[in-house]
């Protein structure tokens, strides 16, 4: 499984092992209207999602086998709902430098959920007003952060997101 939004700091099934690692052709985006876990249908929030192209370094979790299909059904309900993610298997580059084929949810660009292109204030402002199911919006943002200092990772991308949405 391949993790580079909450799955990183919330990874909430069994896993043998996590190690961080690169994905090539994906990066980390602020793309996707949440309606549940981050925001509500009539305030929306914002979550992550890879979109094509560069590159996202986060963290892979190895799941012992007789695990798999339960772990497998157990994220899909969770990252699925509404159908705004593609799952798939991508390869990975692990930080020891071995390649392996990981489980990600990649953006479904055509999807109603999916914003393309936004203004870091809007995207800001959708990050302010975003509370849902798993609460506040913000709080998924810095967590995500967070996690990927304490990883020795860093996306400036977000941080300057942040610094946004916390500007008065």
């Amino acid at each position: 499984m391949f993790a580079y939004g909450s799955l990183m700091w919330n990874p909430d099934f069994r896993h043998e092992e996590a190690r961080t690692a690169r994905l090539a052709g994906y990066h980390r985006a602020m793309c996707i209207l949440s309606y549940q876990w981050r925001g509500t249908p009539e305030r929306p929030g914002l979550v992550m999602g890879l979109d094509r192209g560069g590159s996202c370094r986060g963290r892979v979790f190895r799941v012992a086998a007789p695990l798999v299909p339960a772990v497998m059904e157990q994220v899909y309900r969770r990252e699925m709902p509404t159908g705004v993610y593609v799952p798939r298997f991508v390869p990975v580059t692990l930080d020891d430098g071995r390649r392996v084929a990981a489980w990600a949810f990649i953006a479904r660009r055509g999807h109603p959920q999916y914003l393309a292109d936004a203004a870091p204030e809007h995207l800001a402002a959708l990050i302010r007003q975003g509370r849902g199911a798993a609460g506040p919006c913000r709080d998924y943002l810095a967590n995500t952060i967070a996690q990927l200092e304490a990883l020795g990772l860093e996306d400036k991308s977000l941080g300057r997101l942040l610094t946004l949405v916390d500007m008065p």
